[in-house]
């Protein structure tokens, strides 16, 4: 067997549809484009969402909401993932180093301790935000807050 010899199974390729090349090829002409209009013209091209002159969807449907550019989003940890953190892993201080080795957060988010759950050990933590709930909790048991 030669390279030059292989060809494609029997029915898997089919030739090309070849237009404009005279009447006698059935398609000529038109060159299956149809009489007149737009999209029979050479360099025809549609503008994304243009509808044929009527509205687009993205002009018909109602605009609402706001997003603030100034928002900023918060990753949550609750107090009895701490708790199981600590446990697991034998901690005594918790901060963003050690939430990032340990997958709940990435090196970029903002952490929130929120106050989810109980919290049995003397944990110092350190992280951007916490809630007055967390708060209270933490140093109800001796352990330190500590903001970024």
């Amino acid at each position: 067997m030669k390279l030059y010899t292989l060809t494609p199974a029997e029915g898997s390729t089919k030739n090309r549809k070849r237009i404009g090349r005279g009447t006698g090829s059935g398609r000529g002409g038109t060159s299956t484009r149809g009489h007149k209009g737009a999209k029979s013209r050479s360099g025809y091209k549609t503008k994304i969402g243009f509808e044929g002159g009527q509205m687009p969807l993205q002009r018909r449907v109602p605009k609402f909401g706001f997003k603030s550019l100034n928002k900023v989003e918060f990753k949550p940890v609750n107090l009895d993932t701490l708790q199981s953190l600590a446990e697991e892993f034998n901690l005594s201080a918790i901060n963003m180093e050690a939430l990032v080795s340990h997958g709940l957060a990435s090196k970029n988010d903002k952490i929130k301790i929120l106050g989810g759950g109980e919290l049995k050990a003397k944990l110092d933590v350190t992280a951007h935000q916490f809630s007055a709930s967390a708060v209270a909790a933490i140093e109800n048991l001796g352990g330190t807050v500590n903001k970024i």
